[in-house]
């Protein structure tokens, strides 16, 4: 269904480019949930947004992205407005805050759906049954954003970016701000658009691999631009390859472990600068097991059916 290849997108600087994303290429299947994962920094949330193109600051150097078989234009603003929304919509990260304050939320999707010429009468029951789905009172349409909780604006906003059904939703870091229990329950209404039809796939942004482990069918991982892993998600879980994604995993609690007395392990240092990216792998400075031919970038190749890695140590 959707299709990446050899994406690039840089950010420009008055220091240099930041080369925040650097030739990725990956596919997510119809009716794929596929979990985006990462470290701050890794280029998942540019990765978002260069399918929507959605940030005037980014500039497509290079790559293609094809939805259904047509080419995506997410190098002009312009052309990508007949997209937005109606083939691929996202999301945003920052959602709770994403609704016009001044504006009742029922008059705001008006205008919303008016924009992309379509009469609101034509949508306003499937509006309704949006809101039954996602556990919201139709009245919510009569208050301003202020009004509602911030699971509440994660829910209304997660609504209206699918009210036209799209081909593929992006949702960046819907739970960040949220508690647990609403958390749980905004994941499950992600899945619940997909079960429904109502998305045709959907690419979940997130740092946390525990809320995609939840939902997702595969999860891929991301490192400084690059891509590091991608497989079903259990074997992630189970059987990771790549150093980074076992460190990823390795910080993960453990549901029923105590830890009093003891620390859960991170991973040290921090990502490199990519303005420029340092040559070779970008995970070797804090890669326990780097040797020395991870001077070399290595390739992001199928290890066995389904599962992709970029280290020389798994391939």
């Amino acid at each position: 269904m959707l299709h990446v290849d050899d994406l690039r997108v840089h950010y420009r600087t008055l220091r240099g480019d930041v080369r925040a994303l650097d030739g990725v290429s990956f596919s997510v299947a119809d009716r794929e949930i596929m979990g985006l994962v990462g470290e701050s920094g890794s280029g998942k949330t540019t990765l978002g947004k260069s399918l929507i193109r959605l940030d005037g600051r980014m500039r497509h150097v290079g790559g293609t992205v094809t939805l259904d078989g047509t080419e995506l234009p997410i190098g002009d603003d312009g052309r990508m407005n007949a997209f937005r929304f109606n083939d691929v919509s996202i999301v945003p990260q920052y959602a709770m805050s994403a609704m016009n304050p001044t504006r009742r939320i029922g008059t705001m999707i008006r205008e919303l759906v008016t924009s992309r010429g379509i009469r609101f009468d034509t949508v306003r029951s499937e509006l309704d049954r949006r809101l039954d789905l996602v556990g919201l009172d139709r009245e919510v349409l009569d208050r301003y954003p202020i009004e509602l909780s911030g699971g509440m604006k994660q829910r209304m906003v997660m609504v209206i970016s699918t009210l036209l059904n799209p081909k593929l939703l992006v949702a960046d870091e819907v739970t960040s701000a949220l508690d647990v229990s609403t958390q749980r329950a905004v994941a499950l209404a992600l899945a619940g658009f997909r079960d429904r039809d109502l998305v045709h796939a959907m690419i979940v942004i997130t740092h946390d691999v525990s809320l995609v482990y939840q939902i997702a069918d595969t999860i891929l991982v991301m490192y400084a631009g690059k891509l590091a892993e991608k497989a079903p998600t259990d074997v992630i879980v189970e059987r990771p390859l790549h150093p980074y994604t076992r460190a990823l995993i390795a910080a993960l609690p453990e549901v029923g472990v105590q830890y009093a007395g003891k620390r859960l392990t991170g991973i040290p240092g921090g990502p490199p600068s990519l303005r420029p990216p340092p040559p070779g792998c970008r995970f070797r400075d804090r890669c326990p097991v780097a040797f020395d031919r991870c001077a070399e970038q290595p390739p992001f190749v199928e290890v066995e059916p389904g599962h992709s890695v970029a280290c020389w140590r798994a391939s």
